[in-house]
This record gives C-alpha cells, sequence and structure tokens, in this order.
C-alpha cells in the first residue's frame, strides 16, 4: 500500500533495485525495454530514463481495473458471480472489490507518481521531464475520475511526518493535471508516436480530454483540434479496418500502455482482455445483452461482428488476447470528443454530425447530418456513437458520468455517491484516517 509513510519512503528507494531484476521486454523495441539500473538512492542517479520507464511500467495496474470499472459498472458487459454482481448494484458493497481492484490501482498510480516527482525534480534532461509530466498528469487524470477528490503530493522524498488529506478534484485539475500537460506539449516532441511513450500529440489529446472532463468545452476544443489538425503529419490516421483499432498495428493509436506475457505486471490478477472474451470466470457471458441491442438498432452489423460474438455474448475485439496493448487514447476518441466540444459551444448540428462520417463510413454506415437538430439530441448521437465505436475500452460509463446521462443511460436513478468508486480502506486505515471515504461507502 502507498501512504506516504515511512515504508513507502523506503520502498521508492528499493524500486530501482526491484527493476534491474526484471526481465527485458523481448516483444516491443521501444525504450520500455530498459529498466532501471541498480542504483538504490535516486540522489546518485544523473540518468533519469529509467524512473522514467518505471512510472510507465505502473500504468500496466490500471489497465484490468480501468477496463472493468468503465464497462463493466455501465451497460456494456455484467457480471454473474456475488460478490462481483456488487458492480451493478450501486450499493456500499462495492468496498469488496478493493483487493481485485481499487487497492491495485490506487496504488500503482500512486508508485508512478512518485517515480515522476524524482524525475521531474532531479532530471535535467528536457525529455524525461516532458514524459514525466504526462505521466503525473496522466496518473492523477485516472486517479480523479476513479475516485474523485484524492491525496496530493509533488514530492520525490516525501517526509515521514506529512500528511495527505485528500484535496479537491478541481484543484488536482487546475494546479496539477492541466500545467503539467501544458508543459508536457512544449517539452515533447512527436517522434515515438505509436510506440507507447508519451509525446507533444498525446499530452494536446489528454489535455483536451481534461478539459471535456472539467466542463471548459472551448479550451477542449481548441487542443482536439489542434490534434486532428497534426495527426496525419506525424502519421496517426484513422485505421481503414475496424479490426486493427486496438492491435499493435492500429495506424491511429496515440498513446498506449504496452503490456504482454513478457511483461511482468504489478496487476496479479488477471489482464483486462479475458474479462471480455468469456475466460474469466466471474463474468460468463461478459457482453450485456444491452450493448447486441444497441448495435442492433444502430443497423451497425460490421462492428458489432468485429467486436463482439452476439449469440454467446462474448467479446471479440481484443484479437491478440493477453498480448494487447491498453490503448489510452486513439484518434476515433479524440474525433468523437472534439465534435461534443463543438456541440456544446454552439456550433450547428450538421456541421457536428458530419465530423462522425470517416468513423461511420469506416463502420459501413451512413452518415447522420440531418438525423438531428437540437443540442441534446446531438449530445445524444455522439454518445450513442462513443458507445458502439469504443466498446470494451474503459470509456462507457465515464463517459455516462462526464454527460450527466447516468440514469437516463442505466435506466434506474442512481445516486451521484456511486459515480465515483470507493477509496481503498487499507489506504484510510494506514493514513491515520487523515484519508477519508467517499460518501455513499
Amino acid at each position: 500500500m502507498l501512504t506516504f509513510k515511512k515504508n513507502n519512503i523506503m520502498q521508492f528507494k528499493h524500486i530501482l533495485c526491484f527493476f534491474s531484476i526484471l526481465v527485458c521486454i523481448s516483444a516491443c523495441d521501444t525504450d520500455l525495454d530498459q529498466f532501471p539500473e541498480n542504483q538504490a538512492e535516486s540522489s546518485s542517479l544523473t540518468n533519469f530514463i529509467g524512473v522514467v520507464n518505471a512510472a510507465y511500467y505502473y500504468q500496466q495496474a490500471s489497465a484490468t481495473p480501468l477496463a472493468v470499472m468503465g464497462d463493466f459498472r455501465a451497460d456494456n458487459a455484467q457480471m454473474i458471480e456475488p460478490p462481483y454482481t456488487d458492480f451493478e448494484e450501486f450499493n456500499s458493497n462495492l468496498t469488496s472489490m478493493e483487493d481485485q481492484f481499487f487497492r491495485p490501482l490506487y496504488r500503482n498510480l500512486y508508485k508512478a507518481i512518485l517515480s515522476a516527482n524524482t524525475v521531474i525534480e532531479n532530471s535535467e534532461d528536457t525529455k524525461s521531464i516532458g514524459e514525466a509530466k504526462f505521466l503525473r498528469a496522466l496518473s492523477y487524470f485516472k486517479l480523479v475520475q476513479v475516485f474523485g477528490d484524492v491525496s496530493i503530493n509533488l514530492s520525490a522524498s516525501p517526509s515521514a511526518e506529512d500528511e495527505f488529506p485528500r484535496q479537491p478534484a478541481e484543484n488536482i485539475y487546475n494546479d496539477i493535471i492541466i500545467p503539467d500537460l501544458t508543459d508536457a506539449v512544449g517539452l515533447l516532441d512527436n517522434s515515438e508516436i505509436g510506440a507507447g511513450r508519451a509525446s507533444s500529440l498525446a499530452a494536446n489529446a489528454l489535455l483536451g480530454k481534461v478539459h471535456m472532463f472539467t466542463g471548459d468545452y472551448s479550451s477542449a476544443s481548441s487542443h482536439l483540434n489542434m490534434v486532428i489538425s497534426e495527426a496525419g503529419g506525424v502519421g496517426v490516421v484513422l485505421d481503414c479496418t475496424f479490426a486493427n483499432v486496438v492491435t499493435s498495428q492500429s495506424t491511429e493509436t496515440i498513446f498506449k500502455t504496452i503490456k504482454g506475457t513478457d511483461i511482468s505486471d504489478e496487476y496479479d490478477f488477471s489482464e483486462f482482455s479475458v474479462w471480455f472474451d468469456g475466460t474469466e470466470d466471474k463474468a460468463i457471458p461478459p457482453i450485456d445483452p444491452d450493448l447486441v441491442a444497441a448495435f442492433d438498432e444502430a443497423g451497425d452489423t460490421e462492428r458489432k461482428a468485429l467486436s463482439i460474438n452476439a449469440e454467446d455474448l462474448i467479446g471479440v475485439k481484443y484479437s491478440e488476447g493477453l498480448e494487447s496493448d491498453w490503448i489510452e487514447i486513439r484518434l476515433s476518441d479524440v474525433i468523437l470528443l472534439y465534435a461534443e466540444a463543438l456541440n456544446e459551444t454552439g456550433s450547428s448540428a450538421d456541421d457536428v454530425l458530419g465530423l462522425l462520417d470517416a468513423i461511420r463510413t469506416r463502420a459501413g454506415l451512413g452518415s447522420l447530418v440531418g438525423t438531428a437538430s437540437s443540442q441534446s439530441e446531438v449530445r445524444k448521437a455522439i454518445l450513442d456513437e462513443r458507445r458502439l465505436e469504443l466498446a470494451m475500452e474503459g470509456h462507457r460509463w465515464f463517459d455516462l458520468v462526464r454527460n450527466g446521462m447516468v440514469d437516463a443511460e442505466m435506466g434506474q436513478s442512481i445516486s451521484a455517491d456511486y459515480y465515483v468508486f470507493p477509496i481503498p480502506n487499507s489506504e484510510i486505515l494506514a493514513s491515520g484516517m487523515v484519508i477519508t471515504q467517499n460518501s455513499g461507502y
């Protein structure tokens, strides 16, 4: 557990030793292959590439929890074995999932933050600092999405006497996430797009997404438009085949977390792909019939066939199985967010819906231009499109919360207390109750 007390400060000093004994990743030829050398004290380091890689490494542990929260909490997937059914019951019982989902996510994202802090505080390499700022922002963004208000640590060497009470999510967005991403845009280039490394394009894309979550649609549209305008010039284009969109061959990946069976992962329960493909026995069958109905209602036969097996109610989207990388941001996601931002800032319905044409043409579908006129109708059309395009990619629940559409889409009245997830009780106890629990849990 990570509580920034004495044992955790010492734990970080041993992280560098830990990585020196990991087996190098043979399946990928990026800098993620390089693990930190065996140097126990961060003050003795002159090259921080290994510590940056540690911050990347810890992102892996967020993939399965985010996939489960994003789709199983919503109407895309279902649990059938108690207590996992708590994901669909919206009550305090969800705390029973602490060990499997919430604590690994919480703990590893704070480890990523601590690694990033070390680089930001000590490195003189511009690229390393840019990557660290991107990864720190990404980590805090995930924490805020999942838990709401969380603790802030911006130090590489927090004092054992320091306390870290939770801070308002708004402050974390304004004081950490947005400034870090703004810095990252200027510090990074686009030389490693799609290779699992941070880039200027990825920082701009995440910045646009962050502004969508804060409701600053004008700023969001500016950053998202910049991404769309610059993407083609650095080789990021919509993949001509939907079957490729979450594979290692995809041409539209902006940022991904590299995974695989030859990477030792601190999340040791299961990989995100098995929750959808029918091999995780806690979710058989995993696909919610409501998702099947949504594909059928839209006449979306191509994406349906490439995403799910409707007869067996299993997912087929992750054709690479356990070797699938976790796609954090891809171009379709950015285009759909841009259309949403324009709709929220008063652009005409036809102009907004026209932005979806390329995505729908790839899916063998016609244009939505002329099918909706009011802002609310267009908002619903975009939300529906995101559901089918991004199914099983961990977006659905967070999209519903962000759009205020939870009750309407879930078909029930759900307390806003359950829009976020429970803080791990182990962290609350270890903090001496300085960290508090979310209301409702």
